[in-house]
């Protein structure tokens, strides 16, 4: 449906999936987490190094910490994706609070690479993967900054009308907002320091050997927990659920624990989970169809049998012993080059 760029209404239906306390609390709290979980692993390994010891494998932390991962990097795609298919209804207000929880995401998951850089160092395809996600949540970014531009040139950040409006030239133009070189400096040096970001984080995944591996971890966890302290400190100021938003809402749908407020927050004891599944071990198969029954079949073969020892059989883990520190992609670069072979 195209949007009413003419008449802008009196107020803006409140939209509690994009901005409701549960919505963003569940955001900020798994922020923390995996903020609090990186940290622990790269100052663990600077210590480590330090005292020029073995690092301890840390397993448990690592298997939780790469599920946050995926977790920030596909939710910060997921929302962004779904901000810009309801250009034509969303408002600018909602529209910039998608932009900075997606920038929330992004921090964090930036973090948690300087973590887990070396675990996809040794696989090429989960490396290109990840490069491949951050590269599609760049582009978003990049495009939700071009929109907050616009709607700051049009006078239209604070407006009712839908974002999409910013780019018609029937909409009437707003007054423009007192602070509105302030505006434009932020929102540009956001893109430009996604795009830095994007570029120093390309390097530190696909590099062979860092000279200031330690220093480079702590200096760039630093640095993005400042970005993502600074992205819920907007969201917190901004936010009808926590503070007075700079729009009219026509209710205060968005303060209130509905269903989906309380499930999004329910929603964290999922790790409680995945902790007590990782300290127990890989969860166990039922055996497979005795061997005289398909002796012509490889299928057969596919599972390690342990029943000489009264185990049954499991799937294994693959613990990366033997493994390269690098694994190069099958196509160009060697584990010393990174384009030739």
């Amino acid at each position: 449906m195209s949007a009413n760029c003419t008449a802008a209404p009196d107020a803006v239906p409140s939209d509690a999936g994009v901005a409701g306390i549960g919505v963003l609390l569940s955001f900020m709290i798994t922020a923390l987490i995996s903020l609090l979980i990186s940290a622990s692993l790269v100052f663990q390994e600077a210590r480590s190094n330090r005292r020029r010891a073995p690092p301890k494998p840390s397993v448990l932390r690592r298997k939780l910490l790469n599920g946050y991962s995926d977790q920030q990097i596909l939710t910060g795609i997921g929302i962004q994706t779904v901000g810009l298919a309801q250009a034509e209804s969303i408002a600018p207000y909602h529209f910039f609070l998608v932009w900075m929880l997606s920038l929330l995401s992004m921090a964090v998951h930036n973090a948690t690479l300087l973590a887990l850089a070396r675990d996809f160092r040794r696989d090429w395809v989960l490396r290109w993967m990840r490069q491949l996600l951050m590269l599609a949540n760049l582009v978003l970014s990049c495009v939700y900054g071009v929109y907050v531009l616009q709607a700051v040139r049009r006078g239209l950040n604070n407006a009712t009308f839908p974002v999409a409006c910013a780019w018609r030239p029937e909409t009437p133009d707003g007054p423009a907002p007192a602070d509105e070189a302030l505006s434009y400096a932020g929102t540009v040096a956001v893109i430009v320091g996604n795009v830095v970001i994007f570029a120093l984080a390309t390097w530190y995944l696909h590099s062979r050997a860092l000279r200031f591996y330690a220093a480079t971890q702590v200096v760039g966890l630093l640095l993005m927990a400042a970005f993502a302290v600074g992205a819920t400190a907007r969201v917190a100021l901004l936010a009808d659920a926590f503070a007075a938003p700079p729009i009219r809402l026509a209710d205060r749908g968005e303060q209130q624990w509905s269903f989906g407020q309380l499930l999004s927050v329910g929603m964290l004891v999922l790790p409680v989970v995945s902790v007590v599944e990782i300290v127990r071990g890989e969860v166990r198969c039922a055996p497979p169809v005795a061997a005289e029954h398909h002796d012509d079949d490889d299928k057969g073969r596919l599972l390690d049998g342990e029943a000489q020892g009264g185990r049954g059989q499991e799937l294994r883990t693959n613990s990366g012993a033997g493994r390269p520190e690098f694994q190069p992609n099958p196509f160009w670069g060697s584990q010393t080059n990174l384009f030739r072979k």
